[in-house]
């Protein structure tokens, strides 16, 4: 059988966290953030990790994480949002789950994140232009991973957990 763990991938705002909490609640499923894991683990907010390790110190921390969360079983898991950029996470997260890629566009992610301090990577001149550059070098690489796109758009968050309880395999519904 396979397994019945649902990775949630996107672009940072796509709402994986936000869907990713309440999927775990209607299934009853344990939930996990890959990035607050880090956060945890390191006791500190992954801005400061950029700071001190830049991304590269951070994206090694991600692997590692990654290969811890995708090891349990029958949960729901929010990667981040570069976290298709290494093949060895692509890897995992395909053959360890069932991978949904929450597709949304730069524009609707700017929209949702415009006063969010937060992201490192949008702390620049010019954020819409920063969104769509993580657009365009993520967007094939979450298609090359996901075993269902679900097209996040502006509907609610609602409306979206319903479409994906729909569109899930019977064997990822199933809790422990």
């Amino acid at each position: 059988m396979r397994s019945r763990n649902i990775y949630l991938v996107g672009l940072m705002g796509a709402g994986k966290t936000t869907l990713g909490k309440q999927l775990a609640r209607r299934l009853d499923k344990p939930f996990y953030d890959s990035d607050h894991e880090i956060e945890t683990r390191t006791g500190v907010r992954i801005p400061i990790i950029f700071e001190i390790e830049g991304e590269s110190g951070f994206r090694a921390r991600e692997v590692d994480a990654i290969n811890r969360l995708t090891a349990l079983e029958n949960v729901v898991l929010a990667t981040g949002g570069g976290v298709v950029l290494d093949p060895v996470n692509r890897e995992r997260l395909r053959t360890r789950g069932f991978v949904v890629y929450l597709h949304a566009q730069p524009h609707d992610l700017w929209q949702r994140m415009r006063h969010d301090k937060s992201r490192p990577l949008l702390q620049t001149s010019d954020p819409l232009a920063k969104l769509k550059e993580l657009y365009a070098a993520r967007d094939p690489l979450y298609r090359e991973t996901a075993d269902l796109v679900l097209d996040t758009g502006r509907q609610s968050v609602v409306s979206l957990l319903r479409e994906l309880l729909m569109l899930l395999p019977e064997e990822c519904k199933l809790s422990a």
